[in-house]
């Protein structure tokens, strides 16, 4: 019997040269499964290929996330996509701490798995009602040679050429009770990799996400202990941060407040990295006591990154817009977001996709509804998560791709 998912997408879809994003959805059969994929298929003929899945039936977790491993399956092979050109996979997860063991007993889901060289992140965020699982993933494909990954405890490498991309995930400690105490630990353990790889905090370090259990409790530690270890490394007002999310996310082991995800590039030129701001919409993040970019983008030969940190409903002197309103929140947070894309020279069709953080998890169908009526088959996954402040009823992530000319610089 034919396999009803290979007949979605064409095989050229995902491998053609070409110039500007794509987005597609699947038909996932009898697999109670949507699947959404992003596409920016390169002059250079390397593809960038970004996958959001999500049940639309409700199971057990160890059910559910087997339709996501069946549906990610299928779609690889309908994209002509080999499972080692995976560079990352996140998974958010409804209850973290009784799903991690079902997680690690599946080889595509187990960070620690050798066969694997692939980041791999778990995240306690509840996906919108009715998934427990949701998985989010990041393929790297070039025709002309395989992936050349290391994988490295919680670390993996991808090397191309003279620059390499460094995916972390999971970094977490309990060294001390206080998320103050536990986020330096983790900068501390971070930097020490760092130094090993040559690489420093202010030179490679392209992006962060750090997810704190109880934000509203636990984040004041954070932003204290950041800004010290920032400041020590030269990260400052006057010269730069790093483009990042600071949300709520739960570890698997309750006694852990923070954990982060990174990804830093060894090799990159300076002249590749410009940070990203849009001061007639939202203010520097600063003004308000915290600590990182907006947004960053980096240059390549055949195109321009364009990574968009969490981003809320905020005005340019820091105040939050549309107090208790969510959908008008989503409004402004996107007219932001497109307002630090066109500093960059990229709007909203250029997204990769989107996450979408929503405090309270009875806004999540009206937000997904919302979303979807605007971006149409574009990668979105709606979680519950309190964003920093109170007043913030939701915020925004994601990043673009946009097609460049720079034949003087590294290729991607």
């Amino acid at each position: 019997m034919t396999n009803p998912i290979l007949s979605i997408l064409q095989p050229e879809i995902s491998m053609r040269s070409g110039n500007s994003m794509e987005h597609h959805s699947l038909c996932c059969g009898t697999l109670p499964v949507s699947v959404n994929i992003s596409c920016f298929p390169g002059k250079s003929r390397v593809s960038e290929v970004h996958l959001m899945i999500r049940p639309q039936r409700y199971a057990s977790f160890d059910v559910q996330l087997e339709w996501v491993f069946q549906a990610y399956r299928n779609a690889l092979i309908s994209l002509g996509l080999a499972p080692g050109t995976a560079i990352l996979r996140r998974f958010f997860t409804s209850d973290l701490s009784n799903q991690a063991a079902v997680l690690e007993s599946r080889p595509f889901s187990n960070p620690r798995n050798p066969d694997v060289p692939c980041a791999i992140s778990w995240v306690g965020q509840p996906p919108a009602f009715p998934a427990k699982a949701a998985l989010w993933a990041y393929h790297v494909s070039d025709p002309d040679k395989d992936p050349d990954m290391i994988h490295r405890g919680t670390n993996v490498t991808m090397r191309r050429g003279d620059i390499s991309h460094h995916w972390t995930t999971g970094l977490a400690s309990i060294s001390g009770e206080a998320s103050y105490e536990q986020t330096r630990q983790i900068f501390n353990d971070y930097l020490e990799y760092l130094q090993a790889q040559n690489m420093t905090l202010a030179e490679n370090v392209i992006r962060t996400w750090l997810f704190v259990r109880d934000i509203d409790a636990n984040y004041p530690g954070l932003v204290v202990a950041r800004r010290e270890i920032f400041e020590d490394q030269g990260l400052m007002p006057h010269t730069h941060f790093i483009a990042s999310t600071g949300i709520e996310g739960a570890h698997s082991k309750s006694e852990v407040k923070v954990t982060m995800d990174a990804y830093a590039i060894s090799g990159i030129r300076r002249e590749q990295v410009c940070f990203v701001e849009a001061r007639d919409h939202l203010s520097p993040t600063h003004i308000y006591g915290v600590t990182f970019e907006r947004g960053t983008q980096i240059a390549w030969r055949d195109r321009k990154h364009v990574i968009i940190s969490g981003t809320a409903s905020i005005d340019r002197n820091g105040k939050i817009v549309h107090p208790g309103d969510v959908s008008r929140q989503l409004d402004r947070t996107l007219e932001n977001i497109n307002a630090l894309l066109n500093h960059a020279g990229a709007s909203l069709k250029d997204m990769c996709g989107f996450i979408v953080y929503v405090r309270d998890s009875n806004d999540a169908g009206l937000v997904r509804r919302q979303m979807q009526e605007n971006f149409d088959n574009m990668p979105i996954i709606v979680l519950t998560a309190p964003v920093c402040r109170p007043g913030w009823l939701l915020e925004v992530e994601g990043s673009a791709i946009v097609p460049a000319s720079n034949p003087g610089l590294p290729a991607f």
